[in-house]
């Protein structure tokens, strides 16, 4: 049977989203990881690397989910908020792996995925006032 790589990623990362929004980033185990996905641990660090480079995979991941679903409208902010909320209580998962980067990141080099979501967000609130930010 002919293997699948982009099979063997999504479950991978199906599985690291699990153990990371159960244990965070410390406390997650790459043998369990291995073990929920169906492979063995060198798929993990061929595809993805260290458990940091994994979570930061998993991370951006949500991230572009949550942008994708929870479109950012600064002339509706409430909505936003709303939206925000509801996205939140419907993927648990994503809210868990928000509260791990901040918890065990507090000093760490921002990633990629939150800095763009947040400088596009600056520059949507800097058009509709007319402010620079």
């Amino acid at each position: 049977m002919a293997r699948d790589a982009d099979r063997t990623r999504r479950r991978l990362l199906a599985a690291a989203t699990d153990e990371f929004a159960a244990f965070g980033i410390a406390g997650a185990r790459i043998d369990r990881i291995a073990a929920a996905a169906g492979c063995n641990k060198a798929m993990i660090y061929a595809y993805y690397g260290r458990k940091d480079q994994l979570f930061e995979a998993v991370f951006t991941a949500h991230v572009a989910g949550y942008l994708e679903q929870v479109p950012f409208d600064a002339a509706d902010l409430p909505g936003y908020a709303g939206r925000l909320f509801d996205y939140f209580e419907d993927h648990p998962d994503a809210l868990r792996l928000s509260i791990w980067y901040r918890l065990e990141r507090p000093q760490g080099a921002p990633m990629g995925a939150v800095i763009a979501a947040n400088q596009s967000r600056l520059e949507q609130l800097a058009g509709a006032s007319g402010r620079a930010y």
